[in-house]
């Protein structure tokens, strides 16, 4: 069964979600690749306000490619970005802004599950290959920050999505963690293998 979370969400219900957990967002979502983790860190040290509060809301780890209509934007495509990429960057990130979903693809390292736990977030994959689908549930593009600076796949683009998903639980703020356990198994299963090859 697939739990729809209205954000911004608190602390205690990020803490609430566990690996294994499928569900779906509606409301506010924001986008941030490596140039707007970068830039929003640097804003950060310098004391600098940012154009909208993080807080709450999830991140996604995302390019989309739009196009211009009436004023306004267009979603043509929102698939993940390979998270791993904004893994030097998203431990400091989730302490200064507090997110408490981070949405991608292919999970996150050990300083990023040490941040879920210290601040109360979690981690949910979205399928890769699946951008037309993602672009579906994008109600309204809400604001564009950097577009001329970074570029449309750099820049932060502040999303109204309505049942987006669905999302899989695969980081959680209590240690859980799929990626790591799925590798163990794997290596069990080779391990088996290879002895009955022998």
């Amino acid at each position: 069964m697939t739990h729809n979370l209205h954000l911004p969400i608190d602390e205690f219900t990020a803490r609430s979600l566990r690996v294994g957990n499928v569900i779906s967002v509606s409301g506010t979502v924001f986008t941030a690749r490596d140039v707007a983790h970068r830039r929003l860190l640097e804003a950060h040290a310098e004391g600098r306000r940012l154009p909208f509060d993080p807080a709450g809301l999830a991140l996604y780890h995302c390019g989309p490619v739009a196009r211009p209509v009436d004023g306004g934007w267009s979603i043509l495509s929102a698939g993940p970005t390979t998270s791993a990429r904004m893994e030097p960057l998203e431990p400091r990130f989730l302490a200064a802004f507090h997110p408490r979903l981070v949405i991608g693809k292919g999970g996150m390292g050990d300083g990023t599950q040490a941040a879920l736990a210290q601040g109360g977030a979690a981690y949910a994959h979205f399928p890769g290959g699946a951008g037309a689908i993602a672009a579906r549930h994008v109600a309204r593009v809400r604001a564009v920050h950097g577009l001329e600076e970074w570029g449309m796949t750099e820049a932060i683009w502040i999303l109204d999505v309505d049942r987006f998903g669905p999302l899989l639980i695969t980081m959680d703020s209590a240690g859980g963690n799929l990626y790591r356990d799925r590798r163990a198994d794997v290596a069990r299963n080779l391990a088996a293998l290879r002895k009955r090859i022998r």
